[in-house]
């Protein structure tokens, strides 16, 4: 039987990204919690260029990066397709993924940094936010009749942004604003499929409302 263990931390999208991969495919791992503050020996072998979760160590082989390891999960094991079957679809999964990827650095400017930084911040998250808008018009999902790969890319702007919004006091995503892309957060965070792989938000709002609270 193929040994699987997947390195994390809870609150993390990117980890959740991936056992949410996992689930789908119906794949039993060992899920293994890593501090953030103490970086287990395993980790810093498995992911040395980064020394970063989530990995997915799969019979004793490491692999890094929450989209390229959902990749090798829906490639390497049985189970519902997470990437489209068409190619015209495989590739516009992969470029909304990428898409929102690239704007993580700037929603992390925005909520955990002050002065410019976080100015820019705010504004580069408020064009991703007008271009999702026009993407997600009258859209459930990103690609296709079904949540996949984009979907399981697009849970930090589904769930973890608006956490950061309520913990911070900042807030960027107005219905004024962005119609649309409050319309599919309502939708997504409800989603009965959704939900199953998403952690609960008022666990990871009190965490990331006493982690402030401790850097202050």
């Amino acid at each position: 039987m193929a040994q699987v263990k997947l390195l994390g931390f809870w609150y993390s999208p990117f980890t959740h990204r991936v056992e949410w991969a996992l689930k789908i495919k119906g794949v039993k791992y060992e899920y293994i919690e890593e501090d953030r503050n103490n970086k287990s020996s395993l980790l810093l072998q498995s992911n040395p260029v980064h020394k970063k979760t989530p990995v997915l160590i799969h019979n004793g082989k490491p692999i890094c990066e929450s989209m390229v390891i959902v990749e090798y999960i829906d490639e390497t094991f049985e189970g519902p397709s997470i990437l489209p079957k068409d190619p015209y679809d495989r590739a516009l999964a992969r470029f909304w993924a990428k898409f929102l990827d690239d704007k993580v650095a700037a929603m992390i400017n925005t909520f955990f940094h002050k002065g410019e930084e976080q100015e820019k911040g705010k504004e580069e998250v408020c064009e991703m936010l007008k271009v999702l808008d026009n993407e997600l018009n009258d859209k459930k999902f990103f690609v296709g009749g079904k949540l996949g790969f984009a979907d399981m890319a697009a849970n930090f702007v589904g769930l973890w942004l608006g956490v950061f919004e309520k913990g911070s006091g900042i807030v960027l995503v107005k219905s004024e604003n962005f119609p649309n892309f409050c319309a599919w957060r309502d939708e997504y965070i409800k989603c009965s499929q959704v939900k199953e792989y998403l952690p609960p938000r008022d666990e990871l709002l009190a965490f990331f409302q006493a982690a402030a609270s401790a850097k202050k």
